[in-house]
């Protein structure tokens, strides 16, 4: 195994965990949380 074979490893890892935190970002389950945490910094106390 060379160098090369191994930056190919950790740019496809990165990649797939890209792909991951996007699908995550996106999912449906998180639309309210995520709407309310931008709601946030208009709320007053």
């Amino acid at each position: 195994m060379d160098i090369n074979t191994l930056r190919i490893a950790a740019t496809l890892a990165c990649f797939a965990t890209f792909i991951g935190i996007v699908i995550w970002a996106w999912s449906r389950r998180n639309v309210s949380r995520f709407e309310e945490a931008a709601r946030l910094p208009f709320e007053q106390d």
